[in-house]
């Protein structure tokens, strides 16, 4: 399953960062963010409780950049 959330984030550099945050996290097969638009594109692993999986995203994001939003 694959779904977008509009993001907050400040810098390209940050959204690198948070798109590798967002792979690293369980639950993800692929993620994408596009600092142009301020979206991130989540490709979840079958089976995942997507919400559970995307407050983990949102935490791991956090940890690198407080500023950083994902609206859910």
């Amino acid at each position: 399953m694959k779904k977008s959330y509009k993001i907050e984030v400040d810098c390209a550099n940050c959204a690198n960062k948070m798109e590798e945050a967002a792979k690293k996290t369980d639950g993800v097969k692929d993620a994408i963010v596009n600092f142009m638009l301020l979206k991130m594109k989540v490709e979840f692993e079958d089976g995942q409780d997507v919400n559970a999986v995307m407050e983990q995203v949102r935490k791991n994001c956090k940890r690198i950049d407080d500023d950083f939003e994902i609206y859910l």
